[in-house]
């Protein structure tokens, strides 16, 4: 992956310096193992958050030299992208597209879903409109999922971007109003097809930015596939269970995300990501 210029975004809130905010509160062993799958998954972990926390952390951009400087830079660089991606797909729709912060934090901070932590891995908080990624989570990527390489990280990032978008365009509001009439299982499938169409959309983003801000090549493209196929619900739940319950997936198979980010990269046609009526990927396993 090659940088065309590398335009650093400024709306990111940079906590790395401030110290953390503190400890999720009343959880136990349970809390602990689904807040680890969820860091696996890579989602929205507001369910499993301690919603008493309110309170924002102070924004206390650090002075010194780090050692995850360079992430940091790339962090802002990827945010910028999509930036200027979604702004103008946007403005092509007559539309505006509002940028969200991106915030970067060490060990725990606070956040609109509550207390967010290092285990959790990045996440997108509809409350605040904000992501949140503690950088440690590139080497999670690189040594757990074997997923080496720029654009694996940012798909990640483009991922939660992704759910950014969705929130835009009414779709998340949509879904949320459905979970209330409905049982765990129908949620977990709308949650899937929530996750599916983020793929889709960060697929979206590679494909408009090839050539404007960044150059890929066929390398770039397979560590953003392994990434996707890494981070499924049927092998993180084979890893984690020693069995596979469908019925539990909240975020899809390794196959599904792979064919819906690969689809939204081939395209680059944002009307082509309906994963909620669509049925082509029934069959992936």
């Amino acid at each position: 992956m090659r940088w065309l210029g590398g335009r650093e975004s400024d709306n990111v809130d940079d906590r790395r310096g401030s110290g953390g905010g503190g400890l999720l509160v009343g959880g136990g062993i349970g809390t602990v193992v689904i807040a680890v799958i969820v860091m696996l998954l890579g989602g929205d972990p507001s369910e499993i958050l301690n919603q008493s926390s309110s309170n924002q952390a102070t924004s206390q951009a650090p002075t010194d030299p780090q050692a995850d400087d360079q992430a940091a830079a790339f962090t802002r660089k990827t945010l910028a992208s999509t930036e200027d991606v979604w702004t103008k797909i946007f403005a092509d729709q007559g539309s505006n597209y509002a940028k969200p912060t991106l915030v970067m934090f060490r060990n725990a901070t606070h956040s609109g879903c509550g207390t967010a932590q290092e285990a959790m891995g990045p996440f997108y908080c509809p409350q605040d409109q904000e992501v949140y990624i503690d950088l440690s989570f590139y080497d999670e990527l690189r040594n757990r999922f074997n997923a080496p390489g720029d654009f694996a990280m940012a798909y990640v990032i483009a991922h939660e971007i992704g759910h950014h978008v969705q929130k835009q365009l009414g779709i998340m509001d949509k879904i949320d109003q459905l979970r209330e009439r409905q049982g765990e299982v129908a949620n977990n499938k709308l949650s899937v097809r929530l996750e599916l169409q983020a793929d889709f959309l960060a697929g979206v983003w590679a494909n408009h930015a090839q050539g404007q801000s960044i150059e890929l090549d066929k390398s770039d493209i397979e560590s953003a596939l392994t990434a996707a196929n890494a981070i499924g619900d049927d092998r993180i739940q084979k890893e984690t269970r020693g069995t596979v319950v469908p019925d539990a997936f909240t975020h899809g198979t390794s196959a599904q995300r792979v064919y819906w980010f690969s689809k939204g990269f081939k395209t680059g046609d944002i009307k082509q990501g309906d994963t909620f009526n669509s049925t082509e990927d029934a069959n992936l396993q």
